[in-house]
C-alpha cells in the first residue's frame, strides 16, 4: 500500500472534522455545566430568600421600630426574583448580607428574641443554607473557570471564533465589603 499525498490530506481533513467536532461538543458539554451549576445557586438563594421572609416575619414582633432595615431586606427579597444578571444577583447579595449582618446586631438587644425557638431554629437553617450556597458559589465558580479556560486554549479559541461561544462570568459573593464592621445607627 502506498502512502500517497491525496491520501495524507484526506487523513489530516478526518483528522480536523473529528476534532472539531470533540471541540464543538466539548463546547457545549461545558456551557450545560455551567448552566447546572448556575441552577444549584439559583435553589440555595432561593432557599435563602423563603428563610430570610420568614426570619424577617418572626423578627418583626419584637422589633416594630427597626422598621428600615425590615423593608430593605424585603424589597431586596422581592426584587432577587426578577433578576437575570450574574452581576446584578451578586450586587443583590452583597446587599443583603450587609442587612442580614445588621439585623442580627439589632437581634442582640432583644433577650426574648434570641431566646425565641422558632427564630433559633431559622437562623441555624439560614446558617445551613449560607454554607449551601458558598458550596455551590465554589463549583460554579470552578465550572466556569474550566469553561472559560477550555476557550481560552489554543486551538479552541480558534474554533470559538466560528462558533462564538460568550465567557462566562463569575459569581463572587466576597468582597471587601464583607470585611467591614457592621456599623448600626438608631
Amino acid at each position: 500500500m502506498e502512502i500517497t499525498i491525496e491520501k495524507i490530506i484526506f487523513l489530516i481533513i478526518i483528522v480536523l472534522i473529528f476534532y472539531v467536532i470533540f471541540a464543538y461538543n466539548g463546547f457545549v458539554k461545558r456551557k450545560y455545566r455551567v448552566k447546572e451549576a448556575w441552577s444549584d445557586i439559583e435553589v440555595q438563594l432561593k432557599r435563602r430568600y423563603d428563610l430570610i421572609g420568614n426570619l424577617v416575619n418572626t423578627v418583626k414582633g419584637y422589633a416594630i421600630h427597626e422598621k428600615e432595615v425590615l423593608t430593605k431586606i424585603t424589597e431586596l427579597r422581592s426584587n432577587f426574583y426578577n433578576l437575570n444578571d450574574v452581576k446584578d444577583i451578586d450586587l443583590n447579595q452583597r446587599q443583603m448580607n450587609d442587612l442580614i449582618r445588621n439585623l442580627f446586631v439589632i437581634v442582640e438587644n432583644y433577650p426574648q428574641l434570641k431566646a425565641n425557638e422558632n427564630f433559633k431554629e431559622l437562623q441555624m437553617e439560614l446558617s445551613d443554607t449560607e454554607n449551601k450556597i458558598q458550596a455551590a458559589r465554589r463549583f460554579y465558580n470552578q465550572v466556569v473557570m474550566d469553561y472559560n479556560t477550555f476557550l481560552k486554549i489554543f486551538p479552541n479559541n480558534l474554533l470559538n471564533l466560528i462558533f462564538r461561544f460568550k465567557e462566562e462570568e463569575f459569581f463572587d459573593l466576597e468582597s471587601q465589603e464583607e470585611s467591614k464592621r457592621v456599623e448600626v445607627k438608631f
